[in-house]
């Protein structure tokens, strides 16, 4: 059984008006002399309006939702000192004005990407699986390209921008993609070519270090992981445990057949592109890419597509069942950005968007 850890970054927004509050640093400091394991667990991110958190690697899911759970409500907590609230949204809904970390890292960032770097105030989640080796998991890598889009589009929590609807389920997807190293890649042919390409990109010094290798999926620098990145913060606790097992169940799909000697599929990577474009601008509620045939298919198509592909490993991981009850829900309910959106058409104020979001994230699973 692959184990499974997940970081999650987080808005902090003020308690009374919904805005984008930069209390990072305040958060960090409280959490620290409470709770050493709180210290632990929580970072700083790019931007002050944000914090993270990163859970231990769990094989149950049972027990990463508790953690993801637990973490959560221990930011919240500290943020309410402070007058604040914490909301899983991958954007901001009502307009900000970010403040860059004052990290020398952060402070490189902002000197070198200038707008890109002060308008990055997204909040995404990534998911931790592990790997034997580095070789099973760029053969992972290879073969996990064309589904990445669906996690992109079942996750998307994020259509407002500045105070104005974005046309997009996930913009955030659109905003990180200004990084000059993020989004979709091609086949590498070993672990050997993946590492010449990271020394590439870093030696034109365009990057600072291999931190900066914003792949949709890469290998992690720090664990033996392969690690999706492509997802919008899921709304609620519930949704970002469906994701962790969708992704194992990719991975440890996309191993079997690295292991047998399948090929990966040679989709290229300007239709994968355009497959991520379609799942940030749909999400659940319009077609998407379907990664068998990358042609538009409705939504709900392209996710029992993937579906069917990683049945066998979630039925062996004993994940199927309740992967099945989650994505019915989640198709019937609507993601962060169906919720976003209904609460502004039934409100018409950002404000009340903020608040029913920040009510969700707090939300048991």
């Amino acid at each position: 059984m692959r184990s499974v850890g997940v970081e999650e970054e987080l808005l902090l927004v003020d308690g009374e008006s919904g805005e984008a509050r930069a209390l990072s640093h305040a958060v960090l400091a409280m959490a620290a002399r409470e709770d050493k394991s709180d210290d632990d667990a929580f970072e700083a991110e790019l931007h002050r309006q944000q914090l993270e958190f990163a859970t231990s690697p769990h094989t149950d899911m049972t027990d990463l939702a508790r953690e993801i759970v637990q973490w959560r409500a221990q930011a919240a907590r500290h943020a309410r000192t402070l007058g604040a609230e914490i909301a899983a949204l991958a954007t901001s809904p009502l307009p900000v004005s970010p403040t860059v970390g004052t990290g020398e890292r952060y402070q490189w960032l902002e000197e070198q990407f200038g707008l890109t770097t002060q308008e990055q105030l997204t909040c995404g989640c990534h998911v931790h699986v592990h790997v034997e080796s580095d070789e099973e998991g760029v053969g992972v890598l290879n073969r996990i390209r064309p589904w990445l889009s669906v996690l992109l589009a079942l996750s998307a929590n994020s259509p407002f921008w500045q105070g104005q609807d974005s046309r997009y389920a996930s913009y955030r997807s659109r905003v990180w993609g200004r990084w000059p190293s993020a989004g979709p890649v091609g086949v590498f042919e070993d672990a050997a070519a993946y590492h010449e390409q990271i020394e590439a990109m870093v030696a034109t010094g365009a990057l600072r270090d291999d931190g900066m290798i914003y792949f949709d999926a890469r290998l992690s620098a720090a664990h033996p992981t392969v690690e999706i990145r492509v997802a919008d913060v899921c709304l609620e606790p519930s949704m970002t445990v469906l994701l962790a097992m969708l992704v194992r169940g990719l991975v440890e799909t996309a191993a079997r057949q690295w292991r047998a000697g399948e090929p990966p599929a040679p989709v290229p990577v300007t239709l994968l592109r355009l497959a991520s474009w379609r799942a940030g601008r749909s999400g659940l509620d319009d077609d998407l890419v379907d990664p068998v045939t990358m042609r538009p298919a409705p939504a709900a198509r392209a996710v029992e597509s993937l579906v069917t592909h990683v049945r066998a490993a979630l039925e062996d991981a004993g994940d199927y069942d309740e992967v099945r009850s989650r994505l019915d829900r989640l198709l019937r309910d609507g993601n962060g950005a169906r919720v976003q959106r209904e609460t502004f058409a039934r409100t018409g104020s950002l404000r009340d968007v903020v608040a029913e979001c920040v009510k969700r994230t707090a939300r048991d699973v």
